[in-house]
């Protein structure tokens, strides 16, 4: 008698299996997805194993209906995973590339702008924005804003004598902390103007701002661009102090941070001409602001008994001429993504037919310094001016004689550490020169220091707060009235 519960009687349990489906079932196959199922395949196109897909049967059509046009066959998985493989690989190359060619609506885009110029020159430089044509013209500190399209831009840029830069407006924000910066600079659409193809400065300046290092600021700041950038088109732009494709300028306040882009690239008082200088030269934009103050009329004589290296001058004489500040130079915009260079081309072009043939203005510099007056010859020449558009001669401002019987005569002359311990003996000689000859003539000094009306002995009808650089000065302007001063 055998056990029931011996090995060879016992029952095994187990679930039965269900049969192996096919492909030729009714039943749709089994799909995978996910992870495995991508790297699977991807071993699979690696191999070159994968198959394709089976095509899901069409539905019959009902009767009377249009056969659909012939498409395109379905792409295998492998195709379809290689396409993708290619995509993610050209991903940068292919958003740069499709920013650079899209076409731009910045012609008709309005645009916020900021026009920074030396310290006392807002006045005249909102003035000569409002005669380019710009709306909404406000005045700032140490510039002005105002509003325009790109079109306007690249008129401001060419146009501008005043001006030191044009800056446009990209991001504007609450910043109240060091990462508020970060955030505000990954936030603006920088890939609008530049990318991982172009070189990067950041500059930042900031007035009454909680804080403790600029130098942190600028760098928070460059780490949002970069990021940026570097999340959308794969890289980061590299960085140039020097010469960059890309100019960007952080301005904070107690509270708020704002985002410029830079479009002029060099300083728009770089004129192109003036490479030769005197000892303590103006710059172009600075002289041109003085003229502007002064009310110098372009028809009439001027005359500049301190000329040096020519700067007065040489800006009167392209103002007389109707010659635009920027036709000479580089300019920032013209590397930016989306240059028109046909559009910039044009306004040159256009530009150049509206200037003077020839400078009828009467306009004289003399200087003791022989190497100033060759540095003013050079300049002149680099400017494309006539050899006699301007009458430079050496001669001693205390034995000068007025070449006209009125006119302006606007100077920058020697004062400070130019001047020996016997200034005072100068402006009284220079003074007494003044009263006897120069009778009918509009006279204004530029100058730092402070009392040099009392030291010529003149009243000054109206005294301008200018910065030279980082010197505090003043433009004295006097009316040299006939009969009204004693002879010595």
């Amino acid at each position: 008698m055998t056990d029931d519960n011996s090995p060879q009687n016992r029952k095994k349990l187990s679930l039965a299996r269900s049969p192996r489906r096919t492909i030729d079932d009714d039943e749709k196959p089994r799909v995978r997805s996910g992870a495995r199922a991508r790297a699977v395949a991807q071993n699979q196109l690696r191999t070159g194993e994968a198959k394709a897909t089976p095509a899901k049967p069409r539905r019959p059509m009902p009767a009377g209906t249009d056969a659909p046009a012939a498409r395109e066959p379905r792409r295998t998985l492998s195709d379809r995973l290689d396409r993708t493989d290619r995509s993610d690989r050209s991903h940068a190359s292919r958003k740069a590339d499709e920013s650079r060619q899209r076409p731009s609506s910045r012609l008709t885009e309005t645009f916020r702008i900021f026009a920074p110029c030396p310290q006392g020159l807002e006045e005249v430089l909102c003035e000569e924005m409002q005669a380019l044509g710009f709306e909404h013209v406000e005045k700032g500190r140490a510039g002005c804003a105002f509003e325009t399209n790109w079109t306007g831009i690249l008129r401001a840029n060419l146009y501008s004598r005043l001006a030191t830069r044009i800056l446009v407006q990209v991001a504007h924000g609450l910043v109240l902390k060091e990462d508020d910066i970060y955030e505000l600079a990954y936030d603006a659409p920088w890939e609008r103007w530049f990318g991982a193809e172009h070189s990067l400065r950041v500059d930042t300046s900031a007035i009454q701002s909680p804080m403790k290092s600029l130098m942190f600021c600028n760098l928070k700041a460059k780490d949002g661009i970069c990021d940026r950038l570097r999340d959308r088109e794969g890289e980061r732009p590299s960085i140039d102090t020097v010469r960059p494709d890309a100019r960007v300028h952080l301005f904070l306040t107690r509270d708020s941070g704002t985002l410029y882009l830079d479009t002029s690239g060099e300083s728009l008082f770089k004129r192109g001409w003036r490479l030769d200088k005197g000892e303590a030269p103006l710059r172009e934009n600075l002289a041109a602001g003085i003229l502007a103050l002064s009310g110098w009329d372009p028809s009439m004589p001027l005359l500049d008994p301190f000329c040096g290296s020519g700067t007065i001058l040489i800006e009167a004489a392209w103002i007389a001429q109707g010659v635009p500040p920027g036709i000479s130079r580089p300019f920032g915009f013209e590397r930016l993504r989306n240059a028109d260079a046909r559009q910039w081309s044009a306004l040159k072009e256009d530009a150049l037919s509206r200037i003077a043939p020839e400078l009828e203005t009467p306009l004289y510099g003399c200087d003791l310094n022989p190497h100033a007056l060759e540095a003013a010859h050079e300049n002149m020449q680099r400017a494309n001016l006539a050899p006699d558009s301007i009458q430079f001669a050496r001669a001693n401002a205390l034995d000068l004689q007025p070449p006209t019987d009125s006119g302006w005569l606007v100077t920058n002359p020697p004062y400070g550490e130019r001047l020996d311990q016997q200034d005072d003996s100068f402006w009284r000689d220079w003074s007494a020169c003044l009263k006897q000859q120069f009778a009918g003539w509009q006279v204004h000094v530029i100058s730092s220091d402070l009392e040099l009306p009392r030291k010529l002995r003149l009243k000054a009808r109206r005294r301008t707060p200018l910065y030279n650089g980082a010197l505090d000065c003043r433009l004295f302007s006097f009316e040299m009235v006939a009969d009204s001063y004693r002879k010595p």
